[in-house]
């Protein structure tokens, strides 16, 4: 008889924390509770053209370091600074009409927003942004003829009569607007590429001889300020720290 009283009693306590948890609904659609970070950090890295056309051109010498620093989920700030010597020169059926060195040094430092929407764990990018650039130089004429029309019936070109002038003290400034990719070759390891569009904004020159090529710029168009460059980067990521990464909100079905 004890034995059933006891079975009893604990039936009738068991019986209401039975019912009372069958009362709580059952969730049909769990939530991820797994946190997702994102690494944060600064890629450092040099354009390989340059190094390449250094060994190629035996007129041209250059390098220059890219890096980025992310600051946010898309947001990175962005800087290369270089340094290039590049001499050239221009003819008139086969008379040289005037050859020239131009070495200098310069910076550029701006902004990019990466557009390109990353499955988690993935850094690759497609960039666009813009650059604010300066470059001091100097440019030396090595050579160079002048045009003699005292022959009435047979003008022709004269050796100019001061080889070897140097310029120095020379500056000038753009704007740039770039556009760009970078992927994960390996692990931390980019390749990336870019096109950039310049506009010139200053350009101190000498009045005896014009800038016709800018370090960072590129050539000088005659009654333009627009210019065009290229860039092909290999570079290192270097992580500093994770942030948890923002999840969107699925819709309730």
């Amino acid at each position: 008889m004890s034995r059933y009283s006891i079975s009893l009693f604990v039936s009738m306590v068991l019986l209401p924390i039975c019912m009372l948890g069958q009362s709580e609904p059952i969730d049909l659609q769990p939530k991820d509770t797994v946190e997702y970070k994102d690494e944060y950090g600064l890629r450092v890295g040099v354009d390989l053209s340059k190094l390449v056309l250094s060994f190629a051109d035996e007129d041209y010498t250059g390098l220059e370091l890219v890096g980025d620093y992310r600051l946010t989920q898309k947001l990175y700030l962005a800087a290369e600074i270089g340094n290039e010597t590049k001499t050239q020169g221009e003819s008139l059926n086969s008379t040289l009409l005037y050859n020239f060195k131009t070495s200098g040094s310069y910076i550029k430092v701006g902004a990019e927003v990466n557009t390109y929407q990353n499955w988690f764990g993935m850094n690759n990018s497609i960039t666009i942004g813009g650059r604010f650039a300066a470059a001091s130089f100097s440019q030396t004429l090595n050579d160079y003829t002048i045009f003699n029309s005292n022959h009435l019936y047979n003008p022709d070109f004269l050796p100019g009569t001061q080889p070897n002038q140097e310029f120095s003290g020379l500056n000038a400034s753009w704007l740039e607007f770039v556009m760009g990719i970078k992927a994960e070759l390996f692990a931390n390891i980019y390749i990336g590429m870019s096109a950039r569009l310049g506009f010139l904004v200053s350009n101190k020159e000498d009045e005896r001889f014009p800038n016709l090529w800018i370090p960072g710029f590129n050539k000088v168009t005659d009654g333009s300020n627009f210019g065009v460059s290229y860039n092909y980067s290999i570079s290192y990521f270097i992580p500093l720290y994770k942030k948890s990464k923002k999840k969107k909100e699925e819709p309730e079905q």
